[in-house]
């Protein structure tokens, strides 16, 4: 019996159980009679259960894409499901999927032997906590909240009561998270002067070349250097598709490009920039990684963002730790469990 013989009940359950949206889909599209059920009202179940299982736990998706400022991020907003509700989802979603792949490098990425893929309960986990992590930087990391009252006591209450929403377990998996986030924005967005004479001599080791740091190189292009980059000497580093590689471009010294210039300060200076840094959402903390690698292009998008950004750093830790102390706990505590892998995502061995 083909599939598009079998009752239109067993259709539907078989829809039902699709594990990705795009799965969904296009199982709809092999033919008129799976297109029809799928059009038919079991259309926004369908696709409710398929975001799911895919970019799931939907409840805590919800919450982030529907808050606005008009009602309190801590409130739990019950919001019938939408095409439009499913596509803000599956945004939101694409860009958590995104984050899970990149997370067991930065979780164990001192630890090799213990590196290991989330499995789907972890993974689970994990969008949850970003999610969460997401709505905190949506509601309380804008304009509206600038640094002179970030340390109020109405400030703190109300960054404290999203926060009590969830368990003392629930925070430590948040932290997880941002411990990802902050040396995503530490290592990739904003490397220190150290990370980047680091990444330079493994590249090109031996090459003689002294760096030059906290010093502005941001010379406009010149005619020279279209003649200069079609030259022989601007490939020496490697092959042209190398070359061309706009992460590799940024290590590789020329006339108007110091790779010195890229780094972002050491010690005290570059601590306060990524706490400012940490502001930024998932979103676009991933978009700087893939598509900003040098440092104007990430300073171009910061200051677009308004004055309020600069020298504004991030409130997560400081009212996790005052939630924690409420409780009766340490944050200390928690924060080396999290490190040591007790409390967090993944939580132990992989056995």
């Amino acid at each position: 019996m083909l599939l598009e013989d079998l009752p239109t009940e067993i259709l539907t359950n078989v829809f039902t159980r699709s594990p990705t949206v795009p799965s969904a889909l296009a199982l709809a599209s092999t033919c008129r009679r799976l297109h029809s059920i799928f059009k038919s009202s079991k259309k926004l179940v369908i696709l409710q259960e398929a975001a799911e299982r895919q970019y799931g736990p939907l409840h805590d998706a919800i919450q982030l894409v529907t808050h606005n400022a008009s009602q309190p991020a801590h409130m739990v907003r019950p919001v019938p499901i939408s095409e439009t509700l499913l596509r803000s989802i599956v945004q939101a979603g694409k860009v958590a999927v995104q984050w899970e792949e990149i997370y067991p490098f930065k979780k164990w990425k001192t630890d090799f032997a213990d590196r290991r893929l989330l499995d789907d309960e972890e993974r689970v986990v994990f969008r949850r906590a970003l999610y969460r992590l997401w709505l905190f930087s949506r509601a309380y990391h804008n304009r509206e909240h600038p640094r002179l009252l970030r340390a109020s006591p109405q400030a703190m209450m109300e960054r404290a009561m999203l926060l009590h929403n969830f368990n003392t377990g629930e925070l430590a998996e948040m932290l997880d998270v941002h411990n990802m986030l902050r040396d995503t924005i530490s290592n990739n967005v904003c490397p220190s002067n150290g990370t980047i004479r680091r990444k330079f001599e493994k590249r090109f080791p031996g090459s003689g070349h002294q760096l030059l740091f906290n010093i502005h190189l941001n010379y406009p292009l010149t005619n020279g250097y279209s003649n200069f980059a079609s030259s022989d000497e601007y490939y020496i580093y490697g092959s042209p598709r190398v070359a061309e590689s706009k992460y590799h471009s940024k290590f590789v010294p020329s006339r108007t490009h110091e790779p010195g210039a890229e780094g972002w300060g050491d010690d005290v200076l570059h601590y306060y920039v990524v706490e400012d840094m940490l502001k930024l959402d998932p979103a676009q903390i991933l978009h700087l990684r893939n598509e900003a690698p040098l440092k104007d292009q990430v300073e171009s998008y910061v200051r677009e963002l308004g004055e309020w950004f600069d020298n504004n750093g991030e409130t997560f830790c400081q009212t996790m730790a005052h939630v924690v102390v409420q409780r009766g706990g340490e944050m200390e505590e928690i924060r080396e469990a999290v490190l040591d892998g007790m409390l967090g995502v993944a939580v132990g061995d992989a056995e």
